[in-house]
């Protein structure tokens, strides 16, 4: 076996990215600075809750993702006067992502939801689905042997999809696509995951839990469209879903 070292509207909304261009997406090798956005959406993000005891997102059913859950209401936010603007980066204004909560009974912090990653993974997902119509009982994988438990890597080259390369959020390096047994596609976070650990000079254990925190904790970015991840044997390993 290969190991890899180196809101209900919310789902919605994510669906009908599926095929189709979200309105002003930005080359993914263009480089984007969302600290300003993030600032001043976490300042409104605070006053409101303070000011309501409340926090402002949009309601999301429970089969809705870690990482893609607790988006926040923009409109309503701008609406009663907590931002004298959307930020540009923001889908809402043209931008191409989601501003999301993470940590929210305990430390509610506003993070980024890259909507270009999932406009990707979407578009894989559509061929992935289209090979297996036309090969059924098939998937189209890189090779029989698993790169993690469940999981393999998809082969790009079987669907035509070499133009779906996806470029790391943290590393804007080119990260694989996952497939479990049901089909579904996710990205493979693995090496950035690595480069997190390196970066915060502390030993990864088994005991650590999902290893994805390490992203948010040092970058602004949602590990969207992804696995949990343990340290097996010296390397974040992708947990497949029962």
């Amino acid at each position: 076996m290969r190991y890899i070292a180196c809101m209900i509207i919310v789902a919605a909304g994510i669906t009908l990215l599926s095929g189709c261009m979200y309105p002003g997406a930005k080359q993914q090798e263009q480089s984007v600075s969302y600290r300003e956005s993030v600032e001043r959406i976490q300042s409104a993000v605070n006053a409101f809750q303070q000011d309501t005891g409340i926090l402002p997102i949009i309601t999301a059913g429970e089969e809705v993702p870690r990482y893609e859950k607790f988006r926040i209401n923009l409109d309503q936010l701008n609406k009663q006067g907590y931002m004298d603007q959307i930020p540009d980066t923001a889908f809402e204004q043209g931008g191409s992502a989601y501003f999301l909560v993470i940590d929210e009974e305990s430390n509610p912090t506003v993070k980024v939801m890259d909507l270009i990653t999932v406009q990707k993974v979407n578009d894989v997902q559509r061929l992935v689905d289209e090979y297996e119509r036309s090969h059924p009982g098939k998937w189209p994988v890189t090779q029989e042997e698993e790169t993690y438990p469940g999981l393999h890597e998809v082969d790009l080259k079987k669907i035509r999809g070499e133009g779906y390369e996806l470029l790391s959020v943290y590393s804007r390096q080119p990260l694989p696509y996952l497939i479990d047994k049901s089909g579904r596609v996710y990205v493979d976070y693995a090496w950035d995951i690595m480069q997190a650990i390196d970066k915060s000079g502390t030993a990864a254990s088994s005991e650590q839990g999902d290893l994805r925190v390490l992203l948010t904790e040092q970058s602004y970015f949602v590990p969207v469209k992804s696995l949990p991840y343990a340290w097996v044997d010296g390397t974040p390993v992708a947990q497949a879903e029962n």
